[in-house]
């Protein structure tokens, strides 16, 4: 394990995202509104602020980004910064504010709302299409988190963070979602589900917020292992690397007293990832 040499830390880091036209790892920063970027040519990292809470990033295949800012969908160019709005993914709920998202295999993109004072089941989770279309496809939701989609596409995972639960739910032709069935229960001393992610054999790698560590859930559901590290809201993990055998892990430093609280880490998870996909809009 090592720490990521940087400048600052994390106040709440998440979604870490591999760029392969890049060479390089974005994250962002929820809470001080920030995307940051490591390069894997130099070892450099810079940060973009943004105008409101950032929960994510995702590439498009056409070029740039496409990112969940505030309560809207929007189309990134780095490193101007320019904005344009794509699409509000709910209206009338303004203490609500966008969480974790993934992109799947047809390049829709499927994201979580939450209560910015994270107490009230008052959340969701859409479907955004590469046309801005918005669908509301699960609730209710106190922390929607960690969606996870098999390489296949025939089902995805997501959670809610508040209730320790993992659920899945088939994926149907039409975009629709099959009935939520609970996949993984986390018991007490396993901390509270995060961020999520496969890797390339079917293992499902877990951030365990409040635990310290990642976890591997074979395809079963069984947790297998743990890799702990320093910090304890540990909060998404992602593969990268041009073998995608490099995991990279992200914390929190809010509300916690840590030395390493918001540092950014790098793991040896002892196997490979997937390429992760690109919102086709």
């Amino acid at each position: 394990m090592r720490v990521v040499q940087r400048d600052r830390t994390d106040r709440l880091g998440e979604g870490p995202l591999w760029s392969v036209r890049e060479n390089a790892l974005y994250w962002v920063d929820i809470i001080d509104r920030r995307i940051n970027r490591l390069s894997f040519e130099d070892g450099h990292t810079n940060s973009f602020g943004q105008p409101d809470h950032t929960a994510w990033i995702i590439e498009r295949e056409q070029g740039g980004f496409l990112a969940g800012i505030g309560r809207d969908a929007v189309f990134l160019d780095l490193p101007s910064n320019h904005i344009q709005r794509l699409c509000t993914v709910e209206h009338g709920k303004p203490a609500n504010r966008l969480n974790d998202a993934k992109a799947d295999g047809t390049g829709r993109v499927w994201a979580g709302t939450m209560p910015v004072s994270c107490d009230t089941p008052n959340g969701a989770f859409y479907r955004i299409d590469p046309d801005g279309t918005v669908c509301e496809v699960d609730s209710p939701y106190t922390i929607a988190n960690g969606p996870a989609i098999d390489c296949g596409g025939a089902f995805l995972l997501h959670t809610d963070t508040a209730t320790r639960t993992i659920f899945r739910f088939a994926i149907n032709d039409d975009g629709t979602l099959g009935e939520r069935q609970i996949y993984i229960e986390f018991e007490s001393d396993w901390g509270n589900p995060d961020g999520m992610t496969f890797d390339a054999d079917g293992g499902l790698w877990v951030a365990c917020w409040g635990a310290g560590c990642v976890a591997r859930f074979d395809s079963s559901g069984r947790r297998e292992r743990a890799i702990a590290l320093p910090a304890s809201q540990i909060t998404n993990c992602a593969f990268a690397g041009p073998d995608l055998d490099r995991m990279f892990v992200t914390s929190a430093s809010e509300g916690v007293e840590e030395p390493y609280g918001g540092a950014l880490f790098e793991i040896e998870p002892g196997c490979r990832g997937l390429l992760p996909n690109r919102f086709m809009g």
